[in-house]
């Protein structure tokens, strides 16, 4: 047996719509990641979403599009991949890391004011593994100190916060297209908001800081004359990762609910095992179940995470972690002194957590397959 962590769910659709654009002799942005753009914002209940080539490029742009300068601090949670944090360095501001809530793998807001200071321009909560933070508390503790809450919702597509899809919660929220992802186009990424300035800002800082809509100048009665306002990046999307998300986007809610079938029979099979912690989802709340992140008892078991992942392995069940934090990783704990045991909830989870295959197209006989070695190994080394 042999069943890959992740397989990307793509289709004649996709592969048509690739094709349709290499036919066509548009390949950058253009026509394609306009109507992307359109369509995205639709069912995303925004006003606007604006395309780039990552979510680490949608993150730059928020915080630069919010006015991030130098010295400024942005909350960020400890327990997260490295683009959360990565970005402010472009702006040599400080990542200020924040535990998480051992249940949800959240920002923690109970311990959230602890972190702001004078210095806070913004907090960046992540949506782990698709399950929305407290974004009520998050919004009600930012709100009247003028700080911005710019998401990370690489991993929440789609998701629901109390009737309200993400998207369309924060000032910026920022999604992910890679291979990975809920919705794929490779790589690629979004950003929403309901803010015209931020958005046009956003729009003529991924294309070189030029004129906005300055991709038009090789369209029919487009012009050549541009001009360059400020100094921009090349993060703009192209039209063939366009075809590619316009293709998914048709199919998102249908591959959501195959990820949601999946999560429901991990958690009926785990739930008979102490040796087991499978994820918690709170009930105001939908996640995208972009990741399935099982936690071990080590309590009651004979061995650690990563020797239960190395029997996973062995018996051809594709796995990984999510994540190892940041703090742990030498770039971190050498530029801003952070210590492990400033963070007892995430060396907790850290110690405990393996993400399980979740995917569209996972065969019933897959998922019966990690479902029977996961309870096999839980009884296997038992304590």
């Amino acid at each position: 047996m042999q069943i890959p962590f992740h397989k990307p769910y793509v289709e004649r659709e996709e592969i048509e719509g690739v094709v349709d654009s290499l036919r066509s002799g548009w390949l950058t942005m253009g026509p394609k990641t306009v109507e992307f753009e359109n369509k995205f914002a639709e069912y995303a209940e925004v006003k606007h979403a604006v395309s780039m080539n990552s979510c680490t490029a949608c993150l730059h742009l928020a915080l630069k599009a919010v006015g991030l300068k130098e010295g400024d601090e942005v909350i960020v949670p400890a327990f997260t991949f490295t683009s959360t944090a990565s970005v402010l360095s472009y702006f040599r501001a400080r990542p200020v890391l924040a535990d998480v809530d051992p249940a949800t793998h959240n920002l923690d807001v109970s311990k959230l004011e602890r972190h702001i200071t004078k210095k806070t321009r913004a907090i960046i909560p992540v949506h782990y593994a698709g399950q929305p933070c407290d974004m009520d508390e998050i919004k009600e503790i930012a709100g009247p100190r003028g700080i911005y809450v710019i998401e990370d919702a690489a991993h929440a597509l789609p998701a629901w916060y109390r009737y309200k899809k993400i998207g369309s919660v924060g000032d910026i929220t920022c999604f992910s297209f890679y291979a990975t992802k809920t919705l794929c186009t490779g790589e690629g990424g979004m950003a929403t908001t309901f803010n015209d300035e931020w958005a046009d800002h956003m729009r003529v800082l991924r294309l070189h800081g030029m004129s906005r809509d300055a991709w038009k100048r090789y369209a029919k009665n487009g012009h050549w004359r541009y001009e360059v306002v400020e100094a921009g990046c090349k993060y703009n999307m192209t039209d063939i990762q366009a075809a590619m998300g316009l293709a998914q986007l048709e199919k998102l809610e249908w591959m959501w609910m195959c990820r949601k079938e999946i999560a429901a029979r991990y958690t009926e099979a785990f739930l008979q095992r102490r040796e087991l912690i499978p994820p918690d989802v709170k009930t105001d709340r939908d996640s995208a179940w972009h990741l399935y992140a099982l936690k071990l008892n080590l309590n009651a078991l004979k061995i650690d995470r990563d020797q239960f992942i190395n029997q996973l392995v062995d018996r051809g069940i594709g796995c990984s972690v999510h994540f190892v934090p940041l703090y742990r990783h030498p770039f971190y704990r050498d530029t801003y002194g952070c210590k492990p045991h400033e963070y007892p909830a995430s060396e907790w989870i850290f110690e405990r957590v393996v993400s399980l295959p979740i995917y569209p197209g996972m065969m019933e006989e897959d998922v019966s397959g990690v479902i029977d070695v996961v309870l096999y190994l839980a009884g296997k080394f038992s304590r």
